[in-house]
């Protein structure tokens, strides 16, 4: 990519394509391209086709997903097929119709079976089951990979995806239903702090392991793989560490402020035991993380706190 190359952001409104649209400003990009849901519906394909048809982009970022936590993802099944189907089918058929010089797909680390081996390779896909309460939407996104690698298989695409961990950082999504474990968190603690609310209840038993990566670091892993990496397989990009959900609890109480106690409900469903992700390829490219846990946990409370954020 050039400075001056024609970049289409698709889903710049997201915490990821955001981030990726900072990254790209601040590496000099000037000739982005970005449309809002309500421009451009991509699950209509003739409107995602009129507009290629119209902008020509050179360079796609498919950041645009439905996405949500373990209630969502259960309870929403139908709309996490569909819509995820329906917006990367459009935007990777019209990527290939157009002549797209380079594409990069967004994934979710929750395309691995639940019982994968740990970390995570890129190879353990499609080698068990996966996770019951995300499987819709886990279908959707390897259907994506898919999608990338027949194009690249059949009319030499140079169409790449890469697999984020759990995010977090600047324009979570902190409503109630549909937010994930940790922007969840922030806004429980948050709201039992200023009510003195003596507890909260946590869904789970608090042993599942998880992994967790500040969305800026994710957007300088992927402006590098966009720069150099053109191979078929996908790429985990993660912070390499994982802790317990209720390490995690401890982190957020400690930076809120909040002395309550917390009660895991241990009826709730805890999904996946362990996702943890295999970098090496991502480290062997010259990336590492480099905004620390508790670092970025600030930064996003800081952000919930000045209301920069969703909370759809």
């Amino acid at each position: 990519m050039q400075s001056n190359s024609k970049i289409y952001i698709a889903g710049h409104k997201g915490m990821v394509g955001s981030a990726m649209q900072r990254k790209l400003i601040k590496e000099g990009f000037i000739n982005i391209i970005v449309r809002t849901s309500s421009e451009l519906d991509l699950t209509n394909q003739q409107a995602v086709a009129n507009f290629f048809a119209e902008e020509k982009p050179e360079y796609v970022f498919l950041a645009a997903a439905k996405v949500g936590g373990i209630v969502a993802n259960n309870t929403y099944r139908a709309d996490f097929i569909y819509q995820n189907l329906m917006m990367e089918s459009n935007i990777i058929h019209q990527c290939y119709l157009n002549g797209v010089k380079k594409m990069m797909f967004f994934g979710s680390s929750c395309i691995y079976p639940k019982m994968a081996p740990q970390p995570l390779k890129e190879e353990s896909l499609l080698t068990g089951l996966l996770e019951p309460t995300n499987e819709p939407y886990a279908i959707a996104k390897i259907a994506g990979i898919k999608l990338c690698e027949s194009y690249r298989d059949q009319y030499a695409c140079n169409f790449i995806s890469v697999m984020p961990t759990n995010l977090y950082g600047y324009g979570d999504n902190y409503h109630p239903q549909h937010s994930h474990v940790l922007p969840a968190l922030i806004k429980r603690i948050h709201e039992a702090k200023e009510s003195n609310a003596p507890y909260i209840e946590v869904w789970g038993t608090g042993t599942p392991l998880r992994e967790f990566l500040f969305v800026d670091d994710l957007a300088g892993a992927c402006f590098l793989l966009m720069q150099e990496y053109n191979e078929k397989l996908f790429v985990n990009v993660g912070y390499g560490e994982d802790l317990s959900i209720r390490e995690l609890v401890d982190k957020i109480k400690r930076i809120v402020g909040y002395d309550g106690e917390i009660k895991f409900d241990t009826t709730k469903p805890d999904g996946t035991p362990r996702k943890l992700m295999d970098v090496s390829k991502i480290k062997n490219l010259g990336w590492s993380p480099q905004i620390k846990l508790e670092q970025g946990i600030k930064l996003a409370y800081e952000d919930f706190l000045n209301g920069h954020y969703r909370n759809s």
